[in-house]
């Protein structure tokens, strides 16, 4: 019971995430947005910085940290690493950009839940689809109807298959903002648009 409190918790500060997207929408400036997750990449570098190799002994990181993440960058931080360098890359395209973050801070904790308990290489088809409904829901206000279905592949795909890169699982938190933006990206691009963004 203690284990899935635990997870639910992780999962509720997941998605606290939702709240930078959410700022622009209300009228923040995406500079403002940009700014913000740059210091909360730097201070996440310094945090894990601190934790893996001074030694950092906080309650929060026992219950927000999986056991894998002990000796490695803990899963918020990486979280922090690739919604930065999105917001940066994508500033010319803030729409893109929030689509990733509202992915991973949205999409992803609905299919954790889906999936807690489960170590699998790909997970299960109902996590997947519900993965790829969540974000082409979450996509097609923003994007294009064909942005909206590739980002949401793209997003499928990072969150459902665990592939390893010398011998290291690569984290879901750090592949599916890049991979979602990078697809929309290419998806508005070079595709035809199919059907305007939802309500446009």
């Amino acid at each position: 019971m203690a284990g899935l409190r635990d997870e639910v918790a992780r999962r509720l500060v997941h998605a606290s995430g939702a709240a930078v997207p959410v700022a622009w929408l209300l009228g923040a400036p995406w500079w403002l947005v940009q700014a913000f997750m740059v210091v909360a990449a730097v201070g996440a570098a310094v945090l894990e910085a601190v934790r893996l190799f001074v030694g950092l002994e906080w309650v929060v990181f026992d219950k927000l940290t999986r056991e894998y993440e002990q000796d490695n960058p803990a899963g918020y931080a990486l979280y922090m690493w690739s919604v930065a360098a999105v917001v940066l890359a994508f500033g010319h395209e803030p729409r893109i950009a929030v689509v990733a973050m509202l992915a991973l801070s949205l999409g992803d904790p609905i299919s954790g839940l889906l999936a807690s308990g489960e170590l699998r290489t790909v997970k299960r088809p109902r996590v997947l689809l519900a993965m790829f409904a969540t974000t082409l829901v979450l996509a097609w206000p923003f994007l294009p109807l064909s942005a909206a279905l590739v980002a949401a592949v793209g997003a499928t795909v990072a969150d459902g298959v665990k592939p390893r890169f010398r011998g290291v699982i690569v984290d879901d938190n750090l592949s599916i903002p890049i991979v979602v933006a990078v697809a929309a990206w290419a998806a508005m691009r070079y595709l035809p648009s199919l059907a305007p963004p939802l309500g446009a």
